[in-house]
């Protein structure tokens, strides 16, 4: 058994707690001095877990700003490989930890390693798009639907608005404003079929997660998700997911 799946299997929560508390003291005044950032729906934030904290993923950065709004040591799931990601965005998450998936795989064993942390009253952040290709809200990948399901954890939705404007902005001298907007909590939710059905029935959580996340987001960014016609048809040309189901990673 390689290291990675050993610490996966044994992983518990919270994890990291010295280093994880500096990090968020740096991050919280790095971002701050970065861009003019504002929190707007605190009152949302449940006490503890289990919960999945899900968001849209327009940014590099998007981790940042959900460990800056929220009070809990979040676990993320993220691509274990980003080879599109600059060198240094790769850095923070290194040292923070994540749980990796594997694109084209069914990554078993950070599934199951994120059943476990939702059975401590975890809190788990993903992004349910899976990438951060286009600035315009896409359709979901199944894992958050699946976790939820699995888990019957509550569903947290949080709009992720204006990070794709900090570095641009930096570069002219400026900040950009930033808003972190927390929906109100959700579920949970259960499947009860199997098969196809059971995929139905993801589907429709999936579904419900993206018009949550979509409510609060401006009506330009909502994508697929969109009331407007015209943003919904724009957003087609971004909505596949690039990657296809192309395994990354042979064990």
């Amino acid at each position: 058994m390689s290291k990675q799946r050993r610490q996966l299997k044994e992983i518990g929560y919270p994890r990291r707690r010295i280093l994880r508390s500096a990090l968020r003291t740096f991050i919280r005044a790095a971002i701050t001095t970065l861009a003019d950032i504002k929190v707007e729906g605190r009152e949302n934030l449940p006490e503890d877990g289990p919960l999945l904290v899900v968001a849209n993923h327009f940014s590099f950065i998007d981790p940042v700003a959900l460990i800056h709004a929220t009070p809990w040591p979040l676990e993320f799931i993220g691509g274990a490989n980003r080879p599109h990601a600059p060198a240094w965005t790769k850095l923070l998450p290194a040292i923070w930890g994540y749980l990796p998936v594997y694109r084209g795989t069914t990554s078993l064993d950070t599934l199951r390693a994120s059943e476990r942390i939702l059975s401590q009253k975890g809190v788990l952040g993903i992004f349910p798009e899976a990438g951060s290709w286009a600035a315009v809200l896409r359709p979901p990948r199944p894992g958050a639907a699946f976790l939820a399901a699995r888990t019957e954890a509550q569903i947290l939705p949080v709009g992720l608005i204006n990070l794709t404007q900090v570095f641009p902005r930096l570069s002219k001298g400026r900040r950009a404003h930033v808003t972190v907007r927390i929906g109100e909590p959700f579920g949970p939710v259960s499947t009860t079929g199997r098969g196809r059905e059971r995929r139905r029935q993801l589907d429709v959580i999936s579904q419900r997660i993206m018009e949550r996340i979509a409510d609060l987001l401006p009506p330009e960014k909502r994508g697929v998700y969109a009331e407007d016609p015209t943003i919904r048809e724009a957003a087609q040309e971004v909505a596949e997911y690039p990657w296809g189901d192309e395994p990354d990673y042979k064990d």
